[in-house]
């Protein structure tokens, strides 16, 4: 019987040395340690403080998601677009969403709720950004054939359905990703972290 190796504790142990004087840093975790799922840039730092930052640096494009069904992908698209930059993830339909899956990202990441498809497509174009539609609907064009707008918001549709006709009828442009197996579609948070590294790939690399 092997012993079992020793778990690797993530993060950092109680700040050694003199005390930064900046109010950017928590005294909490300066005292106990930061065990967060962070980047080291950002160790010790208040949760406000790091939304702050992150504020000065988010990217121009936005990530919708629709949510009539409580669709269980939402929490990961989330923690995708947080880890892209995203400026903002809307959420259309329902406001109550499954954030299991956002591994608590949602607090770093600036989401806004949308009650219906009307209302999320004239905040989109009073903002100046392009709905991209993604799905695999007719006219669609491959998402790697042509680049996306460097201001957009990506609209992704539910595990399953996929978009609704409203969402379809309002989006600006279609988008789709090319997949060569038996399957229609591929998950729908996996998608959503393809398009949105096309994106990065396209305007911020």
């Amino acid at each position: 019987m092997h012993d079992e190796e020793p778990r690797l504790e993530v993060g950092v142990g109680p700040w050694r040395g003199p005390l930064p004087d900046d109010e950017r840093y928590d005294p909490e975790l300066l005292a106990h340690g930061d065990r967060r799922n962070v980047v080291d840039r950002y160790r010790y730092w208040r949760l406000e403080a790091i939304v702050a930052d992150l504020d000065t640096r988010r990217h121009p494009f936005h990530v919708a998601i629709e949510n009539w069904q409580h669709d269980l992908n939402i929490g990961s698209i989330v923690r995708t677009a947080n880890a892209f930059a995203a400026a903002e993830v809307h959420i259309i339909g329902k406001r109550r969403w499954n954030r299991r899956g956002a591994m608590v990202t949602d607090r770093y990441q600036r989401i806004r709720h949308h009650e219906t498809t009307d209302a999320f497509t004239a905040w989109a174009h009073e903002a100046g950004l392009t709905i991209v539609a993604v799905d695999n609907t007719a006219g669609s064009v491959p998402v790697d054939a042509a680049p996306l707008p460097e201001r957009c918001v990506l609209l992704f549709g539910q595990e399953g359905p996929g978009l609704t006709d409203e969402a379809i009828v309002a989006a600006d442009a279609h988008v789709a990703i090319r997949q060569f197996g038996s399957t229609r579609s591929i998950n729908a948070a996996a998608a959503a972290a393809i398009v949105m590294h096309e994106w990065v790939r396209e305007w911020a690399l």
